[in-house]
C-alpha cells in the first residue's frame, strides 16, 4: 500500500505543466541534461507530438524530496498532443510506449493521461542510447506512430 502511494505521489509530482520548456524547445535537445527538456517533437497526420523525458531524481531533488529507494523507474515520460492549425491540446485517447534500452531491453507502458499529457515511468538506469516507439489513438480514431533516439549520459 506504502508503494502504491508513494508512486502515485510521484506521478502527480511530475505531472505538473513546463510551459517555459515547451515554449523554449529549439534550444534543448535530447540527453544534453536537461532536466525537463524536450526529448523530441513532430508533426504527426496533423497532430504536434512533444515528447518530454524527466530525470526523476533530478525533479525530486528540486523539490527537496528524495526517490524512494524501492522505485525502480528513473524517469518520466510524458507526450503532449496538439491540434497542429490551432494549437489546441488534445488529451482525450489511447497512448502505448515501447523503449529498447542500450542492452536490448524492451519495456511497453500504456500511457496515462494526466493534467493535459499523457505519462508512465520507465527504467533508463543504464548510460547509453534508448530507442522510444510510440503508437498512439487520439479522440479522431485515427492511429499514429512516432519514434527516435534518447540517449542517456
Amino acid at each position: 500500500m506504502r508503494k502504491i502511494i508513494v508512486l502515485v505521489a510521484a506521478a502527480l509530482a511530475l505531472s505538473a505543466p513546463v510551459v517555459a520548456v515547451a515554449m523554449d524547445h529549439d534550444s534543448k535537445h535530447a540527453g544534453h541534461g536537461e532536466m525537463e527538456g524536450v526529448a523530441h517533437q513532430e508533426v504527426v497526420d496533423g497532430v504536434k507530438a512533444t515528447f518530454k523525458i524527466i530525470s526523476m531524481k533530478e525533479h525530486m531533488k528540486a523539490m527537496k524530496m528524495e526517490v524512494p529507494k524501492e522505485m525502480k523507474e528513473t524517469h518520466h515520460v510524458m507526450v503532449e498532443f496538439k491540434d497542429a492549425k490551432s494549437g489546441k491540446a488534445l488529451t482525450e485517447g489511447e497512448v502505448k510506449v515501447k523503449i529498447q534500452g542500450p542492452d536490448k531491453r524492451e519495456q511497453a507502458k500504456d500511457l496515462m493521461g494526466m493534467q493535459g499529457h499523457f505519462g508512465a515511468d520507465f527504467d533508463l538506469s543504464k548510460k547509453g542510447k534508448y530507442g522510444v516507439m510510440s503508437k498512439f489513438q487520439l479522440k479522431d480514431g485515427k492511429t499514429r506512430s512516432a519514434k527516435f533516439w534518447y540517449t542517456v549520459k
